[in-house]
């Protein structure tokens, strides 16, 4: 079988790329030529993609970015490969094709990083052992996908806590819109770069992705607003009228009896069952070995838990056991 391997954007067919993403069960947004261009435009992170062709026909894509964030010490030790979405996958592909992408994959990007880390967000089961075969290694990982048929069911489905909270906040004059104004852009990101550094207490892309989000075909930034002011919103994307992606949410929980949190969550869902997409994704809801709020806070918006993991390759196991240690040091100081 003739198979080959393809290290960068200008070795891919466009037409074919769109065919694989046509014909795989595993399609994301995060696999298309969009979402490669848009992460080419910002300026902190490097983008990469590799395919894998057989027979001439393109069967197996990785796209991703490298990224590191914070001074020189913790930009040494947080230097890592990120694959949003999964491996775009034919449903033909074979096990020698899967493997020499990932492994020419790898001899492209170790020398840059300490780690290729892959979150997906469609079922990869049974590609798990030809991938465990080469050293990415499956990672259990909790998500929930919400299925969104119309407003009205999507809204019966949540639990009666919601469904509370939000009428309560609509009757205080609570309301969510869809903008691209800076102001509100950057007046939201101050509310999600707080809540990252007070409780989530990861790295946050700079202000830069959002405001050239929110420029995409289908990117969105939908803003909550009480009396004029913002109180929280979510930036999500979607994905051929199949899926609403949240990739970024905040509330300002300061203000009672608005449920800022619970009306951005709420928007994203009520995008989703008015603009006819099938489910809404929340993008993860953490490892099932640890206690994780955030995920008792979205089971309750009738969506199905569901565990599509990740799968990780170290590239240099000593600097990421190291540098793990450092970088909790540091997050705890």
């Amino acid at each position: 079988m003739n198979m080959l391997f393809h290290f960068n954007r200008t070795q891919i067919d466009e037409t074919q790329w769109h065919e694989l993403l046509d014909n795989s069960s595993v399609a994301s947004y995060f696999q298309t030529l969009e979402c490669y261009n848009f992460y080419t435009s910002l300026s902190f992170m490097t983008p990469f993609v590799f395919g894998v062709s057989e027979n001439n026909k393109l069967v197996g894509l990785l796209c991703g970015y490298l990224i590191a964030d914070g001074n020189n010490v913790k930009r040494f030790f947080s230097r890592r490969a990120i694959v949003p979405g999964g491996l775009l996958l034919h449903k033909d592909i074979s096990q020698d094709a899967l493997k020499m992408l990932l492994t020419e994959a790898v001899s492209h990007l170790r020398k840059k990083t300490i780690y290729i880390e892959i979150r997906n967000y469609n079922d990869y089961s049974s590609f798990v052992p030809t991938l465990d075969a080469v050293n990415f290694n499956y990672k259990p990982h909790f998500n929930f996908h919400v299925a969104t048929p119309n407003v009205e069911s999507t809204f019966s489905a949540l639990s009666d806590s919601k469904k509370r909270q939000i009428k309560t906040a609509q009757k205080t004059g609570v309301e969510w819109s869809e903008t691209t104004n800076k102001q509100e852009i950057g007046a939201f990101y101050i509310l999600l770069k707080q809540l990252y550094a007070t409780k989530i207490k990861l790295p946050l892309f700079p202000l830069e992705f959002f405001e050239k989000l929110v420029e995409l075909p289908n990117g969105k930034l939908l803003v909550v607003k009480h009396e004029g002011e913002l109180i929280g919103g979510m930036a999500c994307v979607s994905y051929s009228g199949k899926v609403v992606y949240e990739w970024f949410v905040c509330g300002d929980e300061s203000k009672r009896d608005v449920y800022a949190s619970v009306v951005a969550t709420w928007a994203g869902l009520e995008y989703a069952a008015v603009n006819n997409y099938e489910r809404f994704d929340f993008m993860g809801a953490g490892k099932p070995q640890k206690s994780y709020g955030v995920r008792k806070f979205k089971s309750k918006f009738g969506g199905e838990r569901i565990e599509n993991g990740r799968f990780l390759y170290l590239c240099k196991p000593l600097l990421y056991t190291l540098g793990k240690t450092i970088l909790t040091i540091k997050k705890i100081s």
